[in-house]
């Protein structure tokens, strides 16, 4: 095979699909390139999810006619100095233009505050002469009909609707670094999207994030401050109370730019590990300052991810800085979650009565249950047991505590030394019974039941061969077969605990099961669902009164028994609110 030297044009398609994955990602080039040209206003405009048109506009330093010729040229940059570690810049390789330039039809126009307009074009890697142009002082690079040279790649664009998403999401994360710059995006296919100047302190900074991520993270923040080595972490972190389903609204930074690291990740979640379920993620917005040299931004194509020369101490100091806040921060609930509490617990507006002859409100208004719509059909449901003993300092000492009462007839509600167990009684027994039901199962042969006229199944050889090698298998599970003439099998015994059933059928699932995986997990899979099945139907049902001892003696079941926390469809068997988190919620501590 012959080698050759690749052309120009091919050459900067290839760094075209390192750096060019999706209109936001030229969007993200071009705006901190006017970023790093000192802008103080940056507008950006785009068509069609930025395949027919993406235009930044800025009021930066501008560029005079040499320069634009350069600047489309790769590897040129005015970014970088003699120290390729000391990068104090957003872009520095050089490729972003040129790129662009090789895939899309590119039009730049500049002037700086010295020099006449002067402009240049690009279409899919063939360069014009530069030409003057009339120009205000700054830059607009216009990019239209991306990838039309390299159509291949369009078949690999999301919808319309998802690239301009992706456009927005991107601005939002670059301007929240840079509260001082305006930014503006506009076009046929978005809202416009204005996010006014700053100032730049770290009020600015929370006002630019309130900008971006709404009010109410502002109003749930705690401050972040911290700095060892070198390496100086500041920005805001929300209370734990203020959650969100995903971790999109984590915002970091590192020097300015816009990442996301799987460690910077994995300390914010560190952080937070004792405060959040884990289903839940924090909201942050958070600003890691540290010398170029102890940093490598140029390990991703697209500078996305870093990497730290120090990485234990970068992930300590935020885990360490996270936590303090946390600890010193005292008791703040989530506004919006107060608001919904508050509406939850909202009682109906009471009937308008005659103070001169009723001269007292009624004194049904406020949280009672007679005044909420679920418990207006029922009597008081509480069942507080009065003839209850008074539990043992052992029975406190337990896990699930001493039970205390029940509720609607359902959840018994238990005591323990710091803390108060609301048990949902059914859920609860299901697990013990289905527990029990498994354990009767794989601990001895389950009981067969001998069929009046045994089932023929006609089968291949093979399926035949299998079936009978593990008769011995399928027998302790109450599955009696033997061999019957070539290519069948005949069944006499089927589970008893399987009732009437298809005979025919589960010996071909078999048979199917054990020449897929050589193992017998049809029959397991089917008796553990009967099992379940008949758990749920022989439990203690909801609606079921229960003595005070039959209380205490399921909590304590449920202490013994393997995996209790849960029933057997993964709904919670109880709930434990800790006598602290109780007091806080009322304000006593």
């Amino acid at each position: 095979m012959t080698i050759r030297q690749l052309s120009e044009t091919i050459v900067n398609q290839i760094a075209a699909g390192e750096v060019i994955e999706r209109p936001a990602s030229v969007v993200k080039e071009l705006v901190e390139n006017a970023l790093d040209a000192g802008a103080r206003r940056i507008e950006i405009a785009t068509a069609g999810g930025g395949l027919q048109l993406i235009r930044v506009t800025d009021d930066g330093t501008g560029m005079d006619a040499a320069d634009i010729a350069l600047a489309i040229g790769r590897h040129c940059t005015s970014k970088l100095s003699d120290d390729i570690h000391d990068i104090r810049s957003l872009g520095f390789r050089g490729e972003a233009l040129p790129s662009i330039g090789s895939i899309a039809r590119l039009t730049i126009r500049s002037r700086t505050r010295e020099s006449d307009g002067a402009e240049i074009t690009v279409k899919g890697g063939r360069v014009s002469p530069v030409r003057p142009a009339a120009a205000n002082p700054g830059t607009v690079v216009e990019v239209r009909d991306l990838f039309f040279a390299t159509p291949a790649r369009l078949k690999f664009m999301k919808s319309e609707r998802a690239e301009t998403t992706a456009i927005s999401d991107m601005i939002k994360r670059i301007a929240v670094a840079f509260p001082h710059v305006r930014f503006t995006l506009s076009g046929p296919d978005r809202t416009t999207l204005d996010l006014a100047a700053c100032t730049p302190d770290g009020s600015g900074r929370l006002e630019r994030v309130a900008q971006v991520m709404g009010r109410e993270f502002s109003d749930n923040a705690l401050s972040i401050l911290a700095e060892r080595t070198d390496v100086r972490l500041t920005g805001h972190a929300s209370i734990p109370s203020f959650t969100r389903a995903n971790a999109l609204q984590q915002y970091v930074y590192v020097n300015g730019r816009p990442v996301r690291d799987k460690m910077l990740t994995g300390a914010i979640r560190g952080a937070y590990a004792d405060v959040l379920p884990r289903d839940r993620h924090a909201v942050t917005a958070l600003f890691i300052d540290i010398e170029p040299a102890r940093v490598d931004v140029n390990v991703h194509p697209a500078k996305a991810d870093v990497r730290f020369r120090d990485p234990g101490l970068v992930r300590g100091l935020m885990v360490g800085a996270i936590k303090q806040a946390l600890g010193t921060a005292g008791i703040r609930a989530s506004t919006d979650a107060a608001a919904s509490v508050a509406h939850m617990f909202r009682a109906p507006s009471a009937p308008a009565f005659d103070t001169a002859t009723s001269p007292h409100a009624p004194l049904d208004m406020g949280f009672g249950e007679r005044m909420q719509p679920a418990f207006s059909n029922v009597a008081a449901s509480v069942d507080p047991r009065p003839g209850l003993a008074e539990p043992s300092r052992e029975a406190l000492s337990q896990p699930l505590g001493a039970a205390r009462a029940q509720v609607h007839e359902n959840y018994i509600i238990a005591q323990t030394d710091r803390s108060l167990i609301i048990v949902d009684q059914h859920a609860a027994h299901e697990r013990l019974v289905y527990e029990a039901l498994k354990t009767a199962l794989h601990s001895k042969p389950l009981a067969a039941q001998m069929l009046l006229l045994p089932e023929i199944v006609d089968l291949s050889e093979d399926d035949a061969d299998r079936l009978v090698a593990h008769a011995e298998t399928l027998a302790r599970f109450g599955l009696g077969i033997e061999r019957f003439g070539p290519g069948a099998v005949c069944v006499r015994e089927t589970p008893a605990m399987l009732g009437e059933m298809d005979v025919q059928q589960l010996v071909r699932d078999l048979a199917d099961e054990i020449a897929d995986h050589d193992t017998v997990e049809t029959l397991t899979a089917r008796l553990h669902h009967i099992a379940a099945t008949m758990a749920c139907h022989g439990s203690v049902r909801s609606g079921r009164r229960l003595k005070p001892d039959e209380m205490n003696a399921l909590l304590r079941q449920m202490e013994a028994t393997p995996g209790s926390a849960t029933c057997n469809h993964g709904r919670p068997t109880y709930v434990e609110l800790k006598l602290d988190d109780i007091e806080r919620l009322f304000g006593r501590r």
